[in-house]
């Protein structure tokens, strides 16, 4: 379809995909091409600790960079389907729908894939999200550069996470439908893969690294899990054993901090504590806490009065700062 297609012709390609507000035809392509052909030039790099002591690269676009990943986003990859088994990085799809397949299962398995963005490359990108089919090779071709970085996604970029389902969304559907043969229960947020049923382990991680494989991508050996029904069965941070629940210490830490209000007062408490931070944004950091128990399990009566103790706090302090 796009075989004789010329330069000028690509260039109203890019300049109907509205990449950036800017009016002027000859710089939005001027600074199309610029950023694309120079795109080490577009980040901040700098890397965050993390829980388990390593550091995690993050690759921050500038602005302008931003800008455009964002519309990209919005006007080409939104629009294009992931796997149901894909829950996470989708609009109206969360933590809640990754844990509900796996609720009061005889055995959870729980696999972790290694290096996730930086083992998605350059042409996976190009032929899962930009392919000829749909765009001229220079446009995808461009497309892709702004989305990546030195061949590979990028952990700060804000079409990576989109992209990283449709890279995998093949991969989803032939897992998916495998597991669902077996009456096996299959669910992925982002690197982490989780399975719940009664099956052998063993032949479910083999048929992973063979799939992962194909795909360049592989298993980290140091988060390989396997939860009976008598252990604690979690799934990204909510308990599924018999029902969700936030884990216990999330909401053990919600607890002391009621109990604490309750004893000392709101204003004592915050510096017998020495938390620094004004009494707004500390309700309002201690109320998104409770919502979110109780979007996980909206049945928890603890919670609920919680809920409610912390509204009429906030009520009772609206003369002192604002409530939103």
């Amino acid at each position: 379809m796009w075989k004789y297609i010329n330069k000028n012709e690509c260039n109203k390609f890019l300049l109907s995909l509205n990449l950036i507000n800017c009016k002027d035809e000859k710089k939005y392509i001027k600074t199309i091409y610029s950023i694309s052909n120079n795109i080490e030039k577009n980040y901040k790099i700098y890397k965050i600790k993390k829980r388990n002591g390593k550091y995690r690269t993050i690759y921050e676009p500038n602005i302008i960079l931003k800008q455009i990943q964002k519309q990209i986003l919005i006007n080409i990859l939104n629009n294009k389907a992931i796997s149901k088994y894909a829950k996470a990085y989708h609009k109206g799809i969360g933590l809640k729908d990754n844990a509900i397949s796996h609720i009061n299962k005889e055995m959870l398995l729980k696999l972790d894939i290694k290096d996730f963005f930086e083992n998605i490359s350059f042409l996976d990108v190009y032929n899962s999200c930009f392919p000829i089919e749909y765009f001229p090779k220079p446009v995808g071709m461009i497309l892709t550069y702004l989305c990546t970085y030195d061949n590979h996604l990028t952990q700060g970029s804000p079409t990576s996470a989109y992209i990283s389902n449709l890279v995998m969304k093949e991969f989803d559907e032939e897992l998916g439908f495998w597991c669902d043969l077996r009456n096996i229960s299959y669910t992925r947020y982002s690197d982490d893969m989780t399975f719940s049923g009664n099956f052998s382990p063993s032949e479910l991680i083999i048929k992973v690294r063979k799939m992962l494989y194909k795909l360049g991508l592989e298993l980290n050996n140091d988060k390989i899990h396997i939860v009976r029904r008598s252990s604690s069965q979690s799934v990204t941070g909510i308990i599924v054993n018999e029902k969700m629940q936030v884990n216990i210490k999330y909401r053990n830490k919600i607890r002391q901090e009621i109990y604490y209000i309750k004893k000392f007062g709101l204003i004592s408490h915050l510096k017998k504590r020495k938390i620094s931070i004004d009494k707004e944004k500390y309700l309002n950091m201690l109320y998104g806490r409770i919502l979110y128990v109780l979007q996980i399990n909206e049945n928890d009566n603890k919670f609920i009065e919680y809920k409610l103790f912390i509204e009429k706090l906030r009520r009772q302090y609206k003369n002192m700062f604002r409530i939103e």
